[in-house]
C-alpha cells in the first residue's frame, strides 16, 4: 500500500498519537474490505473517546491527517473521497481480456417472480458505496438522494423504475438518513411524494409502496451510541424534532460501515419470499458468467 512522502512533516507528540491511532483504525477497516472517508475516520476517533466532537476537533483531524498523508505517514488508499472521481472509458488488451473483465457484469434479474421488490435510498453520496456493496450483492437498486429528493428524481423512481416491472405491484423503499430535523423528515417526504407520483392514471393500477426507515433510528442510537451533535435550530423543522427527540442529533456517517452493511442486507433479504427461486436464478447467473469466461475468441476477427 502506498505511503508516499511528498513533504517533510514532523508532528508533535499529540499529533503523532493521533496519526498512529488513525492508522490502526484505517488498517482494521481495510481488513474488513472498507475504505473510510475523512469524516468517517473522524467519527470513529470520536466514538473511541480519542477526540471531542466539535468543529475545532474535526478541523484538527483534517489538518493533521492531510499533512501526515503528504508526509508519508498515512496510506493514500486508506482514505477515500467518494464524491469526486475521474471518469473515463474502460480499456482492454484484447478480446479475451475483455471477456474476462466483463463476464462478471452479466446479470440476470434475481427478483423475477418475487412478490415484492426493494430499493434503497441513502441520504449522503459519501455512503453510497457502502450501501451499494450490500444492495448490489442482492441485485437491489440503490442511490444517494443527497438531501431532499428533487421532483424529477422521485418521478423517475415511481415511473421509470417501478414501471419497468409491471408484473410486480408491491415495492419497499428502505431509507437511511441522519437523525436530525431534516434527515428524519426526509423519510416522510419520500413516502408522500412516491405515493403521489405512483398513483393510478390512464387506467393503470397504482402499486403498493412501503417506505421504511432502517437508519438512523433512536433504537440504533441507544444501541451503537454514535456521538451526538447539536440539532440545527435554524432548521424549519427543529421545533417539531425537539419535541420528540430533544436538542441533539446524530449523523449516519458515525455508524460503522459493517453495521450499515448488515442493516441493508437484512432489510433487502426480508423481501425475498421465494428463496429457492432467488437462489436458482443466482446460480444460473453464475453459470452463464463461467460460460462467458470460457469462450475462446478469435482475435483476428
Amino acid at each position: 500500500m502506498p505511503r508516499i512522502k511528498y513533504t517533510e512533516y514532523k508532528p508533535n507528540v499529540e499529533a503523532r498519537k493521533l496519526i498512529d491511532l488513525s492508522n490502526q483504525i484505517l488498517v482494521d477497516y481495510e481488513k474488513q474490505g472498507y475504505q473510510l472517508t475523512l469524516r468517517q475516520l473522524y467519527y470513529q476517533l470520536v466514538a473511541r473517546d480519542i477526540i471531542p466532537n466539535n468543529l475545532k476537533s474535526y478541523n484538527r483531524v483534517k489538518d493533521v491527517i492531510s499533512r501526515a498523508r503528504e508526509g508519508g505517514m498515512v496510506d493514500w488508499l486508506h482514505i477515500v473521497d467518494r464524491t469526486r472521481n475521474v471518469r473515463q472509458k474502460p480499456h482492454w488488451e484484447d478480446g479475451s481480456d475483455f471477456m474476462r473483465s466483463v463476464a462478471p457484469q452479466f446479470n440476470l434479474d434475481l427478483w423475477v417472480g418475487q412478490y415484492r421488490r426493494p430499493i434503497v435510498f441513502v441520504e449522503k453520496e459519501a455512503l453510497e458505496q457502502i450501501v451499494g456493496r450490500a444492495a448490489g450483492q442482492l441485485d437491489v437498486p440503490y442511490f444517494a438522494n443527497k438531501g431532499y429528493l428533487s421532483a424529477s428524481a422521485v418521478w423517475n423512481v415511481a415511473h421509470q423504475w417501478m414501471l419497468l416491472h409491471p408484473e410486480c405491484k408491491n415495492f419497499t423503499v428502505f431509507h437511511l438518513g441522519d437523525h436530525d430535523p431534516s434527515g428524519v423528515d426526509m423519510t416522510r417526504d419520500i413516502e408522500t411524494r412516491l405515493a403521489l407520483f405512483s398513483s393510478g392514471y390512464d387506467g393503470k393500477v397504482a402499486p403498493s409502496i412501503i417506505v421504511e426507515r432502517i437508519a438512523l433510528t433512536m433504537d440504533q442510537i441507544d444501541e451503537y451510541t454514535p456521538p451526538p451533535n447539536p440539532a440545527k435550530e435554524t432548521d424549519s423543522r427543529f421545533r417539531d424534532y425537539q419535541r420528540l427527540h430533544g436538542d441533539e442529533s446524530w449523523e449516519l456517517d458515525a455508524l460503522e460501515p459493517s453495521v450499515i452493511d448488515t442493516l441493508v442486507t437484512e432489510a433487502c433479504s426480508s423481501c425475498i419470499n421465494d428463496r429457492n427461486a432467488f437462489d436458482l436464478q443466482d446460480e444460473r447467473q453464475r453459470r452463464i458468467r463461467r460460460q462467458l469466461v470460457a469462450v475462446q475468441l478469435d482475435e483476428e476477427l
